[in-house]
């Protein structure tokens, strides 16, 4: 395996590209792919123009920069594999009334799995991301650590933290060390078209941010049945919500609803078909519970603790505190009430040098 031969995930926009210029100058010989995991035509929800991430444009401008860059450049169609993972645990986490991450599935089963496939395919031992994160090898433990990028405001640790060793001892993340400012900034210098090109804000194939129209054109037959259901607010019906796949933990806009007051989605009941109704005060909690877990930076986390958490992806790094923790599940407390803990998003643990120490899939308490 060539140890100077690497895949660069070249998505057409400026992380990934100027990601790959970089790993040039340092030597090492780049190979850009950019994944097709889905189209316009079966996701819809841009029916004026294809933009953004899988578009032709992205794919377009992705090819132009390996070219600028002397790499070869080559598109996969990772279509089938992108339904019958991301899309289908989407869809499914929704409709059991529960908030998807579909990033992490999409890092851990999609980018990485699928690319070191193609990696060992073309002899090259690395895969690189144009992430805001870092990777290294602690020689004490044994382990590769992923930690949090330099630029908090574009840190993208958090949607990493189903990565396995084996996949962070073959990845390169080469932004880490810098701000978004700088990486414009080194665009510039190496004369790339894309330097001013805008992020993707939304979760790719929802493109116009609307889940619910997704989710009816994507299972009509689905949606077709979920029956209406009751608002409860201290106890009462107050009115009929529409069906639970329409609702997350936290929500206030949109419920059509009036009390007089704000109120939130505090509780989502799928037995009983019900929405629970509170007010602010009633989405705090401390205690968070999560399964499904990735120990990354270590092997496990002792209770009684001292971590810092996050539980949404721009969440701040919070204090908290180890309850329990073991191979199935973990349980912290945080220092401070933290408001609208969502079950089906994630809990990522924090060292306090920003190492991910655990994360896993928030539970209903």
């Amino acid at each position: 395996m060539n140890n100077k031969r690497v895949i660069v995930a070249m998505s057409g926009g400026v992380d990934s590209s100027v990601a790959a210029a970089l790993l040039k100058e340092q030597g090492y010989e780049i190979i850009g792919i950019t994944m097709k995991t889905w189209g316009f035509m079966e996701v819809g929800g841009a029916p004026k123009h294809e933009s953004g991430c899988c578009s032709l444009d992205a794919i377009y401008d992705a090819k132009n920069v390996a070219t600028s860059l002397g790499a070869p450049h080559y598109t996969v169609d990772f279509t089938q594999e992108f339904e019958d993972t991301v899309i289908t645990d989407f869809v499914d986490e929704y409709l059991s009334g529960r908030t998807p991450n579909p990033c992490v599935v999409c890092n851990r089963k999609i980018k990485w799995e699928e690319l070191l496939k193609k990696a060992d395919d073309l002899d090259a031992k690395y895969v690189a991301t144009g992430h805001y994160a870092l990777v290294d090898f602690d020689e004490d433990s044994g382990r590769y650590r992923l930690q949090n990028g330099i630029d908090a405001t574009k840190d993208q640790s958090y949607a990493l933290w189903g990565l396995t060793q084996e996949s962070l001892s073959r990845t390169l993340f080469p932004l880490g060390g810098f701000t978004k400012v700088e990486i414009r900034e080194m665009a510039e210098k190496y004369g790339l078209k894309n330097a001013n090109k805008p992020d993707s804000q939304e979760i790719c194939f929802v493109p116009d941010n609307n889940y619910e129209r997704f989710l009816r054109e994507r299972v009509p037959e689905e949606i077709a049945q979920i029956p209406e259901g009751d608002f409860i607010f201290e106890g009462k019906k107050v009115g009929k919500h529409k069906g639970i796949p329409f609702y997350t933990i936290g929500q206030r806009k949109g419920l059509g609803i009036a009390l007089g007051q704000p109120v939130y989605v505090t509780d989502i009941d799928v037995v009983s078909n019900n929405i629970i109704l509170g007010v602010k005060e009633d989405t705090f909690e401390v205690n968070v519970v999560a399964k499904d877990l990735n120990y990354i930076s270590k092997s496990q986390l002792e209770e009684g603790l001292d971590v810092l958490a996050k539980i949404r992806y721009k969440d701040n790094p919070e204090p908290a505190k180890v309850v329990k923790a073991n191979d199935n599940e973990i349980i912290l407390k945080f220092d401070e009430n933290k408001s609208a803990i969502t079950p089906g998003q994630s809990l990522v643990v924090y060292d306090k040098d920003g190492y991910v120490l655990v994360g896993g899939i928030i539970q209903k308490v």
